[in-house]
């Protein structure tokens, strides 16, 4: 899994002083040590001789003109800051304003380059920045579905790794614009591209991290500064105690959120829930042998340590007596053989299903499945076949699937007769110990009385169309198949 990224954004808080930028960087990496987290720093590049227009260069009273004057810094002193953070083990992110600043930040080795929401749509910027050919992170405050859209689609067809933030350009920003559920959104529609949150709340909350690695975000940006006599910091920039309460949080809703992948049950959980679950209790004695089945068991409360409880009690298993039971007693598992039919159910419903596709046979959508497994299901594959009953009225149709090298035993009815049309493959079938091949498109009618028996080399489907299908029509020749109370498995849900 990849490790959460976690961006210090430095922005102008270095103040243009030098040694108050280095200052903020060993702060910072005080104040994320021992976080099991991918750290980096970044900056902010404006050339400001050609970023701000001559005729506005020296204003006082344009609030950003004056704040990107105030703290400029040349390139060898953004250099200096650039050591610090390397010596600091942080990776380096630049935003750049202009196409000159792609330049320097390819000139300085700066790893990844930060789009802010502002310059989302410049296009002249974002081909200057694909050309770099590095790692791209793009903030996506005010933007639309259709600009993010191309967006995505300018920078994946350039084979560049893109970032999307999710991001609120209000500083601070309110509780209820934070919108941290657009994460969900992003990450739907951008399944390609790693999803992350840029924040600008005020920095002693700490719950929207929480919330954004809750949503799936694994890249976070924040404001940061250092206090001073000399240098204030902004409402949304954190200082260095607040980045340590931010990513504590940020670790203890990592924690919260564990692993994607379905969890097993804590030994813990697993006995709290087998305290609270009825057990299998005995209503009849059981002899040595004999399968306990539901007309021999209750289901009660409390159960007792090592019983078989209601939630182990399916179709699908089969619980054989070891020795002689007592009415009243708890069924333990101790006591008894377990067969688990379920793997065996589930390998013969895909044969199923990829015989029915092979063949283009149309199966409507409701229709009951019922696997006959005359010797149990161990020996499916050498005796047994599936029908699909489409209809049972006065008049009945079925479908009937035989895998490759399927037996079904000789039977008979009194009540239906029965015709086969085959659909796909072939069989042999025997009537009155007669046998014929059948194919294709062939037509056999069984009446009444006589004994027929199926076998497919090669596997077989076909259509079965009857009078009424009585339960208790069905009479094998071998007797053990009739006294086989659990020949049959019937499914409702399996297409």
């Amino acid at each position: 899994m990849t490790r959460p990224l976690f961006i210090f954004e430095m922005a102008n808080n270095h103040m243009g002083d030098t040694a108050h930028g280095v200052a903020i960087i060993k702060a910072m990496r005080e104040a994320c040590a021992g976080f099991p987290f991918d750290f980096a720093f970044k900056l902010q590049y404006r050339d400001l001789d050609s970023f701000i227009h001559p005729s506005f260069q020296g204003r006082d009273d344009i609030k950003y003109v004056k704040r990107f004057e105030e703290t400029r810094l040349s390139p060898a002193q953004f250099q200096t800051l650039l050591d610090a953070m390397r010596d600091c083990g942080f990776r380096t992110v630049c935003t750049p304003f202009d196409e000159n600043s792609v330049d320097l930040i390819g000139a300085q080795g700066i790893e990844v380059i930060k789009i802010a929401s502002c310059s989302l749509t410049d296009w002249p910027l974002l081909e200057k920045i694909a050309q770099a050919g590095k790692p791209v992170i793009a903030s996506t405050a005010g933007a639309s579905t259709e600009e993010v859209d191309n967006v995505v689609s300018f920078f994946l067809h350039r084979s560049i790794a893109l970032t999307l933030m999710h991001c609120v350009a209000e500083y601070p920003t309110p509780d209820e614009s934070l919108h941290i559920a657009r994460i969900d959104a992003l990450r739907q529609r951008y399944p390609e591209v790693r999803i992350g949150f840029s924040t600008h709340e005020n920095p002693e909350i700490t719950e929207p991290v929480m919330l954004a690695l809750a949503k799936g975000a694994t890249v976070f940006e924040k404001h940061v500064g250092l206090p001073t006599e000399r240098y204030a910091l902004n409402a949304y920039s954190a200082k260095p105690e607040q980045v340590r309460r931010w990513l504590q949080a940020a670790q203890r809703g990592l924690a919260m959120c564990g692993s994607e992948a379905w969890p097993e049950a804590t030994p813990a959980e697993r006995d709290s829930l087998a305290s609270l679950r009825r057990g299998v209790f005995l209503t009849r004695p059981v002899a040595a042998g004999e399968i306990v089945d539901n007309a021999a068991v209750c289901f009660a409360f409390p159960p007792v340590p090592g019983q078989i409880t209601a939630n182990q009690w399916s179709k699908y298993s089969r619980f054989t007596a070891l020795s002689a039971l007592a009415e009243g007693s708890p069924l333990l598992l101790a006591q008894v053989a377990t067969f688990n039919e379920r793997e065996h159910v589930l390998a013969a419903v895909t044969a199923v299903r990829q015989l029915l596709q092979l063949g283009n046979i149309v199966v409507p959508g409701k229709s009951d499945l019922e696997i006959s497994h005359h010797y149990g299901i161990e020996r499916f594959g050498e005796f047994g076949l599936t029908m699909i009953t489409v209809v049972n009225r006065e008049y009945c149709k079925k479908l009937i699937v035989m895998l490759p090298g399927q037996t079904h035993p000789e039977q008979h009815h009194t009540k239906k007769e029965e015709t086969f049309v085959i659909l796909h493959g072939s069989m042999q079938i025997w009537l009155d110990g007669k046998e014929q091949e059948a194919r294709r498109g062939d037509v056999i009618t069984v009446q009444r009385g006589v004994r027929h028996k199926f076998h497919s080399r090669d596997g077989v489907v076909f259509e079965e169309i009857s009078s009424t299908h009585h339960a208790d029509d069905s009479f094998y020749s071998d007797p053990a198949i009739n006294a086989n109370a659990h020949r049959k498995t019937l499914l409702t849900h399996w297409l």
